[in-house]
């Protein structure tokens, strides 16, 4: 695993506070768990509004999470005040989210000025056993401090 250190010092308390500030992930009940330099999970516990026609998680939901935690891993390699947005995702889902608890896990691959490439990984959690659901790749934007657009 590839270690990177954080240009920013204060990188996992504002990571978390950009986290609290997403109304989509408050909306769904999704958690921020482990923030290191270039690594960020999501947690997201089942209801049945998250479900799809067979009951398992929703592939959009577990796509969004996953898109987030990679945000985030790339958002913790950022410098101070910088700004994040997702230029392109791909995500492959390879088994039913069939279970209590999403994890999405984002690490960096490529860390970049401007772009940052991330690996996705979503398990879920069903009695007790891990399985992975979904797989993917993502780029992102770094957008230095500016005036007209929040910091992360």
């Amino acid at each position: 695993m590839t270690r990177f250190k954080a240009p920013n010092p204060d990188f996992e308390a504002e990571t978390r506070a950009s986290f609290d500030r997403q109304g989509a992930m408050r909306h769904l009940g999704a958690k921020l768990g482990v923030v290191e330099p270039g690594h960020v999970t999501i947690e997201l516990p089942y209801r049945e509004e998250l479900s799809q026609q067979h009951g398992f998680f929703h592939g959009g939901i577990t796509a969004t999470i996953a898109d987030s935690a990679g945000g985030y891993a790339a958002f913790t390699l950022f410098p101070p005040g910088a700004a994040i947005l997702t230029v392109e995702f791909k995500i492959n889902l390879v088994a039913p989210a069939d279970g209590e608890l999403l994890v999405a896990s984002g690490r960096v691959k490529k860390p970049g000025r401007t772009l940052t490439l991330c690996e996705l990984e979503v398990s879920v959690v069903k009695g007790g056993k891990v399985k992975p659901c979904a797989y993917g790749m993502q780029t992102l934007m770094c957008l230095e401090p500016r005036g007209d657009l929040p910091a992360g």
